[in-house]
């Protein structure tokens, strides 16, 4: 899957939880839970939608690296 393939599936996961995401206004280097206003809840359930459509397990432990809309590619690109 290359990394275009992968942010098609990141932004669509991430409406399935913020449906009123303006996902063309996004900024790809900025912390993607404040652009959308994601509460830790919505956060956690975008992370597992992407375990369940990627089947790519993301530990807890590096949640903390998956801050930027480019975080989240960069990291699930190195995981497929």
């Amino acid at each position: 899957m290359n990394e275009s393939e992968i942010r098609t599936v990141v932004l669509a996961t991430l409406l399935s939880i913020a449906p009123e995401a303006e996902t063309d206004e996004l900024r790809s280097e900025r912390p993607l839970r404040n652009q959308v206003d994601l509460d830790s809840m919505d956060w956690l359930n975008f992370l597992l939608g992407l375990h369940e459509r990627l089947k790519v397990d993301i530990p807890e432990a590096d949640y903390r690296k998956l801050v930027t809309l480019d975080d989240v590619v960069a990291y699930l690109k190195t995981k497929l």
